[in-house]
């Protein structure tokens, strides 16, 4: 800090509370300010990030259900977030599983919550075992630098048993209003499987965004991605929002559009397996970790696109 600065909350700040009112009540929150991005990550819930503003803007969908400690069917429960983090049990629909898996809602052991001059660093371990069967244990780290337009999300698996174990990895990220928007589009370099008839009808539109439409029904696309990256552009708010993640661990990817009134939602979403009748787990030995790792990027749109 400079003579400028008498306090570093002036321009960076980390603060952690609990909610108190209605299905909120009992959540744990840290609320991180890097000067620019502020994002709040849930302690009571996998340290998935709750939401994220740019310059004090919203980027992220959130759903009528808004944020819950009620454990009910997901459907009751789905919050949305700028990240929800599917598996490790199982990802998408499928029969003898809940909906998009279990990590979700495990609470985090936060080991690290740091705010200094270089940034924000908030570390936490999520334990996912079960009595006579799985020890993983998985490490994330969630950074961002002082005054940068980015957070980082880094994930170590760690399998702490004595068996090889099954595993899947899912990351729900969630755009919306005002960062999502008509007029708005999607820029990728990757061809597109629908998912479904409807899907397939608009599949020369998934990329551009339309105003909300009344009781339409969601559009699902599988695309395979030369590059790991995609980015929302917004012309009208002048910003564009960008993922990008480790390919080589996430080699698949998912593109969720809701353009219905009131569950206006884009899901951008990098994951270990294909869906449906294509899913498949990944194997972890004994002993073994592997890496994952996703960036967020709220940025200025370049003048010259």
């Amino acid at each position: 800090m400079d003579g400028k600065i008498s306090n570093l909350a002036q321009v960076c700040s980390l603060r952690r509370y609990e909610l108190t009112e209605g299905k909120e009540r009992g959540l744990r929150v840290i609320d991180c300010d890097n000067g620019r991005l502020r994002f709040l990550l849930n302690e009571s819930k996998a340290l998935d990030m709750m939401q994220l503003f740019d310059r004090g803007v919203n980027v992220s969908f959130i759903s009528k259900n808004g944020f819950t400690a009620w454990e009910t069917e997901f459907s009751k429960r789905f919050e949305g977030g700028m990240l929800y983090t599917v598996g490790l049990d199982s990802a998408g629909a499928r029969e003898g599983f809940p909906l998009h898996g279990t990590f979700h809602n495990i609470p985090a052991k936060v080991v690290e919550a740091v705010c200094d001059e270089s940034g924000i660093r908030v570390v936490a371990e999520i334990e996912d075992t079960e009595l006579f069967g799985k020890n993983l244990m998985l490490r994330r780290t969630v950074a961002s630098r002082a005054g940068s337009d980015s957070v980082t999300v880094t994930d170590v698996l760690t399998n702490r048993g004595t068996r090889a174990e099954d595993y899947c990895l899912l990351y729900h990220v969630n755009v919306g209003y005002p960062m999502l928007d008509e007029g708005a589009y999607l820029v990728d370099d990757g061809e597109a499987e629908p998912r479904t008839a409807w899907a397939e009808k608009y599949i020369d539109s998934r990329r551009e965004m339309t105003a909300p439409v009344d009781g339409q029904e969601e559009m699902c696309y599988f695309l395979r991605l030369k590059t790991p990256k995609v980015t929302l552009v917004n012309p009208e708010l002048g910003r564009m929002f960008t993922l990008s993640w480790s390919g080589g661990t996430l080699p698949h990817f998912v593109e969720w559009k809701s353009m219905t009134s009131c569950d206006y939602a884009l899901g951008l979403e990098p994951c270990t397996t294909e869906l449906d009748d294509r899913f498949r787990y990944c194997k972890l030995p004994a002993g073994e970790e592997v890496t994952f790792g996703i960036t967020i990027t709220a940025s200025d749109r370049c003048p010259k696109e």
